[in-house]
């Protein structure tokens, strides 16, 4: 997929008047604003890596090095809050025909993208005058401070293939212009792997650039596979073992429970005998009212039966329905 990037950022006040500020600066582009908010912090923690590349020169000599590592980090706000952030820190240094020169940039970024606070500076060590350049960015509130330069756009180049080692690789290029208040237009253009990786370097203008030496283990995303999905099942306790174990243990405890109390309660087996020997001899039809009449009187809150008690007095146990006719 080819998205084209071109964004400014928010606002910026600049230390220096400039001759331009009727100038209106550049609109971001809603389409790189669309593709950068629909970045998940899964996907940016992917971007996370730590390189070094080789400088050469166009006919392949050494000329020094570039080093970047993004990682995470913590920023602490204006109101003294820690935030967790990531952390991107670059730096190179070679010679530029006899000339030493290199550049350094560290940033805080938001797992939003949103620039928390950079500084950046770049130097030439001419032999009469060197020259160093430093631009920082701070946020406060809504917008970013800065003291010389702003990074104005970047602009997405597509897909090339370049060499790496013996084997060509698809790069995606984005260019970056950082212009100055006075001065021309500095411009890099960065060449990177499908995973994210930089895989080369070229500042326009410059003799040389850089580029890795051989190609990197690719990171691919971890697929992350549903959770599995366990559907209710019936109980069955008699087809699992622990559970049908637990019955049986639990029934021979009961058993032995019951002995144990017959055992100790010899009367309470002699009750329960004299009422079935009962039971077998008048036969009656309602059971549960022949046994709450057999064994009422031995409840306490029961009055005591009295030794003559009269025929025609209705048990409380029995319904109000007229008596049966008695043979």
């Amino acid at each position: 997929m080819s998205s084209k990037l071109q964004s400014t950022g928010p606002k910026t006040k600049d230390n220096q008047p400039s001759a331009q500020e009727s100038v209106p600066a550049p609109k971001a582009n809603a389409e790189a604003i669309r593709f950068l908010s629909d970045l998940e912090e899964e996907e940016l923690r992917m971007l996370l890596f730590s390189e070094t590349l080789a400088m050469v020169s166009d006919t392949g000599e050494p000329q020094g090095e570039l080093t970047i590592e993004v990682q995470r980090g913590k920023f602490r706000d204006e109101s003294g809050v820690m935030l967790h952030c990531i952390l991107v820190h670059a730096s190179s240094r070679g010679f530029m025909g006899k000339m030493l020169c290199g550049n350094s940039l560290l940033g805080h970024l938001s797992w939003k993208l949103h620039v928390m606070e950079q500084h950046s500076q770049e130097f030439i060590k001419f032999p009469v005058l060197p020259m160093e350049q430093k631009m920082s960015l701070v946020k406060q509130d809504d917008q970013l401070a800065m003291t010389r330069s702003v990074k104005e756009g970047e602009q997405d180049l597509g897909f090339q293939k370049i060499q790496v080692g013996r084997q060509q690789v698809e790069v995606f290029i984005v260019e970056q212009t950082v212009h100055s208040v006075k001065g021309i237009p500095n411009s890099c253009q960065f060449y990177l792997l499908s995973d994210g990786h930089l895989a080369k370097r070229i500042q326009v203008g410059s003799p040389g650039y850089c580029m890795i030496t051989q190609m990197p283990v690719l990171r691919e995303k971890d697929e992350i596979e549903p959770a599995p999905v366990f559907e209710k099942k019936p109980l069955v306790w008699e087809e699992d073992l622990e559970l049908y174990s637990r019955f049986v243990d639990r029934k021979e405890e009961l058993r032995l429970s019951h002995a144990s109390y017959l055992r100790q309660h010899p009367e309470a087996q002699a009750l329960i005998s004299d009422f079935l020997l009962f039971l077998l001899l008048r036969q009656p039809a309602d059971v549960f009212t022949f046994a709450a009449e057999y064994f009422g009187p031995f409840a306490k809150r029961h009055p005591p039966t009295p030794a003559l008690r009269s025929s025609h007095r209705p048990s409380p146990f029995r319904s109000l329905d007229p008596p049966r006719p008695t043979l």
